[in-house]
């Protein structure tokens, strides 16, 4: 992709073509899964950021590295089995674990630097929120994602869903991506984008690294509903339940 293609894309367009493209939008502070639908150009702008540097940046991942996941071309029911088994899986198994270390450090070093309380109690509202958002995504809106892949292909016979429209539950679910996504980026901006002090422990710097991976893979899991599965399920559901 040259220069001015990327200029003239959206965030989102520009993951979903390459998600090794998400590296350098995540070093750049530039939000490609909740805010994915931002022209990259005057995401640049608002962050202040030299669109050369970045589009050169870009620009030799593409020479060199390509996603070996080519998720826009996934069936929809792949794609959702693909993230309840991957990134629903990966928030289920890390909540416990990164709360066992938040409450060591909370206890050990929160007299010294208070901002542990703050960041522990926007993760308790996050994993939280987060448990429940999974469950309705699992028990609601997948399997009406699945349920039109299969009717498509002639397995199934064609129900219209009893919450209206695929449109409903997404939009909801897109509401959710922001708020979690804006509490991880609170937690980011607490710890000094996760930098550890002169005097953290190693469960510190640990319990750091493991926010800092939990907020990176949300950006992606959130980035293949977002920008990828959902949309793809709008215009399913039109061309299903058109009465054109």
């Amino acid at each position: 992709m040259n220069k001015n293609n990327f200029i003239e894309k959206t965030l989102s367009e520009i993951v979903t073509e390459n998600y090794k493209y998400a590296d350098i939008f995540e070093k750049n502070d530039l939000d490609f899964c909740c805010n994915g639908n931002v022209n990259f150009l005057e995401a640049c702008k608002k962050n202040n950021i030299d669109v050369s540097v970045i589009t050169n940046e870009l620009t030799k991942i593409s020479e060199t590295k390509k996603e070996t996941n080519n998720y826009d071309n996934w069936k929809l029911d792949f794609l959702v089995d693909y993230i309840v088994n991957n990134h629903h899986k990966y928030v289920s198994d890390s909540i416990p674990k990164i709360n066992e270390h938040l409450n060591k450090i909370v206890e050990k070093h929160s007299d010294n630097h208070p901002e542990l309380l703050e960041i522990k109690e926007s993760f308790s509202i996050v994993y939280k929120d987060l448990q429940m958002h999974m469950m309705k995504e699992e028990k609601i809106l997948f399997p009406f994602i699945k349920q039109m892949v299969f009717v498509q292909d002639g397995s199934a016979k064609k129900e219209a869903p009893y919450f209206g429209t695929v449109q409903n539950p997404i939009r909801m679910m897109e509401d959710e991506h922001k708020n979690a996504g804006d509490l991880l980026k609170k937690i980011r901006d607490i710890s000094n984008n996760y930098s550890v002090p002169e005097n953290g422990c190693n469960t510190y710097k640990v319990t750091l690294e493991e926010l800092k991976e939990f907020e990176e893979d949300l950006h992606k899991h959130v980035h293949l509903e977002n920008n990828i599965l959902f949309p793809k399920s709008i215009k399913l559901e039109q061309l299903l339940f058109s009465t054109n």
